[in-house]
């Protein structure tokens, strides 16, 4: 309940206060890339509930032939490389944790399609809330495994407290302003996608 109590508070708070430049961030992307302004994308929450994430766009729309989107580091464009560098693309998340989607601390949201190649010891990033920020992003970002992002964001639904939130909040504002591994907090333009852990799929090869 204190958890909720503070992740409101500080949501609320920093709209409040970075609202001139969630304004400014808006009409840039508006400008550079058109509407829609948000990217809406369902990941799994708390008990691998889904909700709808809410991002500032970072990408353009672009289909191939087809008309499938194209990959991501071909619709990436040096707008959206510099939104995501600086992590403004995440703020509109203030508003997920707001309505009791995330918190300001947690394992990062990923994909919904990463769920049915979790191990059991995986899938208690679950246990939690998704944040904004969490252990693995203070840790290395995406200079760091799948496998060692998921290990962290466990270590953190054990060890979680208070005290060890505001501890991760403060190195985040460090890791953003020495802009360390970053790219996007949870998928890297281009990244490999997760698709299991090998000791995984070794055990699956021999059944």
């Amino acid at each position: 309940m204190l958890k909720r109590i503070i992740d409101f508070s500080i949501a609320f708070l920093a709209l409040f206060l970075l609202s001139p430049i969630f304004l400014i961030v808006a009409y840039k992307v508006r400008k550079n890339l058109g509407s829609p302004i948000f990217f809406y994308q369902e990941r799994p929450g708390l008990n691998g509930k889904l909700f709808k994430m809410i991002k500032f766009r970072s990408m353009k729309d672009a289909n191939d032939a087809s008309g499938n989107p194209l990959p991501d580091d071909q619709r990436i464009t040096s707008f959206g490389q510099k939104l995501r560098s600086t992590s403004l693309d995440e703020m509109p998340q203030l508003v997920n944790v707001l309505k009791g989607d995330m918190s300001i601390v947690g394992p990062r949201p990923q994909l919904p399609e990463f769920v049915e190649y979790y191990t059991s010891h995986q899938m208690r990033r679950h246990e939690v809330k998704p944040g904004m920020t969490g252990l693995a992003q203070v840790s290395g970002r995406n200079n760091l495994s799948w496998e060692e992002k998921f290990d962290l964001d466990v270590e953190y639904v054990e060890k979680q407290s208070i005290l060890f939130d505001f501890r991760i909040m403060f190195k985040t504002v460090e890791v953003m302003l020495r802009k360390e591994g970053i790219d996007s907090p949870d998928q890297a333009v281009g990244a490999k996608r997760f698709s299991g852990s090998k000791s995984r799929q070794s055990k699956s090869s021999h059944h």
